[in-house]
């Protein structure tokens, strides 16, 4: 396990959206390398760069075109070399996003592959040995290949499946096992990927839809066997080379497939956005919504479980959002953004922080985008300066830009948020400097729920002497216990014997009077 995850706290950058340094209305690499002293900042000590890979952009690079080569959009893959040169000099790890489960159809190995003559690209996707024979219960496209048979997709129709095999055979004249000598080349193409951008500076991937790879694998066993190839390379030739997984099944994806940390999603939503009709017009009754009162039990008996099921052998990664996600600040108001970044930056794991939610970006409805549909609004430009064209985003005109930013007067912007003392952006710097500096708060050590209830009061410790306590609501709430030395607060509260009475929407983290 990489020492550096103990204190890894995530910042994700979605490129096209970050900084464009070349005026032509979409971000760049050069525009990433500008802001890395914003990163470091801020207190992030580490970014997951969403695919920045050649792409016809069809899921937004989702739709890999080439593996090895970095998007023109972005810049060169000098310019990638760079970025991760410039952001080591900061103490600043890269990890890349690796899309392992399809590529675009507009990928070379896909145009070989659909060809009539076999050839070593024959067998890299998944095809039927027939183009009318099409079983139901498979996403399969016929009719669109000179060769006989029809694809199976992974997702969009731009994205045929790469073919890792079938863990059940239902039919033998077209699926070959896991286990074939025919699909092994395509996971080990993937390790050759892997190593390309780990020997020119990459730190680790975050894995896209990790579980996706070997079809009618319904317990994921064969497609964990895959990924434990890779960790076993990883600890040979990268012990620091961190792989993070999109599984959304932490003790499946850390204990079997052999990930250093899992996303933990379902949490996510359950404490931020949980609505009663739509995410972002319904009644929102998530833990942190203030009018809500709901109690977080039911949340933590999951995470809880799941977290004594890794115990020692990985991370959970709890997110602020991300790039498919409604944003933050859609479902919460601000002191409900506050409370949440101090659940998510005193929880054991490594945290993952979307760019933009630092701030409290808004979602922004759009017409979609480069496949983003509805994900599009969580996708806008970053706010930069609110004296700036574009909120400094970009000099671009208006209609050039990749999305139009937000131009309300009460956008949030950095350099405005810089300058209060009581911005979200100050509270994110002050609570990744906490934990940073105290080993009870990182990623490692236990946590211990001591107090729970219906009302929504929450407290937890962190190793043996530092404990952090919430009241989402809108009421006061009483905590019975006694704190020590407060470290820090959002909110206000009273003393009261050994109780304390907490005002609506505080949370404290303090120390114990005694250890426990």
């Amino acid at each position: 396990m990489p020492n550096w995850l103990k204190k890894a706290i995530f910042y994700e950058i979605y490129p096209q959206s970050f900084c464009d340094s070349n005026g032509d209305g979409i971000g760049d690499l050069q525009g990433i390398i500008s802001k890395l002293d914003y990163v470091k900042e801020i207190g992030f000590n580490a970014i997951w760069l969403n695919p920045c890979y050649l792409s016809p952009f069809k899921d937004a690079g989702y739709d890999v075109q080439d593996y090895y080569k970095v998007a023109p959009r972005y810049g060169t893959n000098e310019d990638l070399y760079r970025l991760f040169d410039e952001a080591h000099k900061r103490g600043v790890r890269v990890i890349l996003d690796l899309v392992p489960g399809h590529t675009s159809d507009e990928c070379e190995w896909f145009k070989q592959s659909r060809l009539t003559v076999r050839n070593q690209y024959s067998d890299r996707y998944i095809w039927t040995d027939c183009v009318w024979n099409r079983p139901p219960n498979y996403p399969l496209v016929a009719g669109n290949a000179d060769r006989d048979g029809c694809y199976m997709l992974n997702f969009f129709l731009c994205q045929p499946a790469l073919n890792y095999g079938f863990n059940k055979i239902t039919h033998p004249e077209w699926q070959l096992s896991y286990e074939d000598d025919r699909v092994r080349a395509t996971f080990d193409e993937m390790l050759k990927v892997m190593r390309f951008w780990l020997d020119k500076g990459c730190d680790g991937f975050r894995v896209d839809m990790a579980d996706s790879l070997v079809k009618n694998d319904e317990d994921k066993t064969a497609t964990a066997s895959l990924w434990r190839k890779a960790r076993i390379m990883l600890d040979k030739d990268y012990p620091e080379a961190v792989l993070v997984s999109e599984w959304c099944n932490a003790p499946k994806a850390i204990n079997e497939a052999g990930f250093h940390c899992d996303f933990v999603l379902t949490h996510h939503g359950k404490l931020t956005r949980n609505a009663t009709r739509n995410v972002v017009n319904g009644v929102n009754e998530s833990y942190f919504c203030k009018t809500s009162h709901a109690s977080a039990d039911e949340t933590l008996k999951t995470y809880l479980n799941e977290l004594k099921q890794t115990e020692g052998r990985g991370y959970m990664s709890l997110i602020s959002g991300n790039h498919d996600e409604i944003r933050l600040a859609e479902t919460l108001d601000e002191n409900g953004v506050k409370l949440y970044f101090t659940m998510l930056l005193t929880l054991p794991g490594v945290p993952f922080v979307y760019y933009g939610d630092e701030i409290g970006m808004r979602y922004l409805p759009q017409i979609s985008k480069e496949g983003g549909f509805q994900r599009t609004g969580s996708r806008t430009p970053m706010q930069w300066d609110s004296g700036a064209p574009n909120t400094g985003f970009s000099s671009a005109r208006r209609e050039d830009l990749y999305l139009d930013v937000d131009r309300r007067a009460e956008a949030p912007c950095v350099n405005e948020q810089i300058a209060d003392s009581s911005s979200i952006l100050n509270v994110v710097k002050t609570l990744s400097k906490i934990r940073t500096d105290n080993a009870a708060l990182q990623a490692d050590q236990s946590l211990s729920v001591i107090h729970c209830s219906d009302d929504g009061v929450l407290c937890y410790t962190r190793g043996k002497e530092v404990a952090v306590a919430f009241n989402p609501t809108d009421g006061e709430k009483t905590l019975p216990c006694e704190m020590g030395e407060v470290i820090f607060k959002i909110g206000d509260y009273l003393t009261q014997g050994s109780n304390v009475l907490l005002k609506p929407q505080t949370a404290v983290i303090f120390k114990l009077k005694q250890e426990i």
